[in-house]
């Protein structure tokens, strides 16, 4: 965890806003000199019946593209410079948006949130032919993943114990190590890498 690595820092931004987008990058730029990797992680989510139309509201549609497609954008496109520069140092600078496999099959808490990772999933790759050969762009699409948020979801958690092939849903480590790998190739890019112990098989 960055709490066990003594050189680490945190920025507080909200991704709700633009200008804590810009602020995030230039900080960490200030701080260190350089970005070599940027891993959009965070994102929000709504459950919602998928047959409940009428609960999906525009506002709720506009809240989940900003936070899970405006801004992972928008924070690539401010860190451009700075991941090129990675390049010239001698290595592709290196993107990972964390998507969800409700945006590679039709599940997920809501259908606004299925489609906002859908919609990551295709800028994911759109990035990677318009950035290359300088920056990376790729994707981690988990399925379920242990965490506070998902303690209770109990049907979730039995789905995955009977019918993934590895008979457990993820735990953080597990996506962890999926971002280092790709982060660690010089060569994949536009690859959307679904990791949910095998579910989709099923």
């Amino acid at each position: 965890m960055a709490r066990e690595l003594d050189s680490a820092i945190y920025v507080q931004a909200d991704l709700a806003n633009d200008a804590d987008r810009v602020r995030l990058v230039r900080e960490a730029v200030a701080c260190w000199g350089r970005l070599d990797v940027l891993v959009n992680n965070a994102g929000i989510s709504r459950v919602i019946p998928h047959a409940d139309l009428s609960a999906a509201t525009p506002a709720i549609w506009q809240e989940l593209y900003e936070v899970n497609v405006i801004a992972p954008f928008r924070l690539i496109a401010e860190a451009e410079p700075a991941l090129r520069d990675a390049a010239r140092r001698g290595r592709p600078g290196s993107v990972i948006n964390i998507s969800s496999h409700a945006g590679v099959r039709p599940k997920g808490a809501s259908i606004p949130y299925s489609a906002t990772k859908a919609a990551l999933n295709h800028m994911t790759k759109l990035l990677a032919l318009s950035l290359g050969p300088d920056i990376r762009v790729n994707g981690v699409a988990p399925g379920l993943v242990d965490t506070p948020l998902t303690a209770d979801w109990t049907q979730a958690q039995e789905l995955w114990r009977t019918r993934a092939p590895m008979k457990r849903s993820a735990k953080p480590e597990d996506i962890a190590q999926a971002v280092a790998m790709l982060v660690a190739s010089d060569y994949l890019t536009g690859e959307i890498l679904l990791s949910d112990g095998g579910l989709n098989l099923t």
